[in-house]
């Protein structure tokens, strides 16, 4: 049996930004994200040691969920420009650690995320989901853990049955 962690990347690259000051570069790029992402990212694997890892992010404003409900997440914070410059450098961390990253356009990430934890409880591997989403709690099951971060960039919280 194989472990397969699957990484919500807009909630943690969301944690990382808030848990640090604004940080930047010498060209003045903002890097806090980054930073705390790979801290996170480098404590998961550490602890971990995984034989697969994802991370799935949220391909853009509008999913099929808006196309039915049209006031969901209406009341939503726009994301901060200083975070969302730093996606591709997340995207680009991911790339280094040769760490494949999905996205789908007019899904969540957590669509994703439940959709393969579903396939890989099929294929009888253990599966850890790091995310600050609660709701991937309704995951966690005998072979599903859900990390939720709580303070900080590693502080996290397990939910399992």
């Amino acid at each position: 049996m194989g472990k397969l962690i699957l990484i919500d990347g807009n909630s943690i690259a969301n944690r990382a930004f808030y848990a640090l000051p604004l940080l930047t570069n010498e060209k003045g790029i903002y890097t806090n994200a980054v930073y705390g992402f790979a801290m996170m990212l480098n404590n998961v694997l550490e602890n971990e040691k995984p034989d697969h890892v994802l991370v799935a992010f949220d391909a853009g404003k509008t999913t099929f969920r808006h196309q039915t409900f049209k006031g969901y997440k209406g009341g939503r914070q726009k994301t901060p420009s200083e975070l969302s410059e730093q996606f591709p450098f997340i995207r680009e961390l991911l790339d280094a650690y040769d760490i494949p990253h999905y996205e789908l356009k007019d899904y969540e990430a957590d669509d994703i995320i439940g959709t393969l934890a579903k396939k890989a409880e099929q294929d009888k591997l253990e599966t850890i989901i790091i995310t600050g989403d609660r709701d991937l709690t309704q995951l966690a099951s005998e072979q599903t853990t859900v990390y939720i971060t709580r303070k900080g960039i590693t502080d996290m919280e397990k939910k399992h049955t």
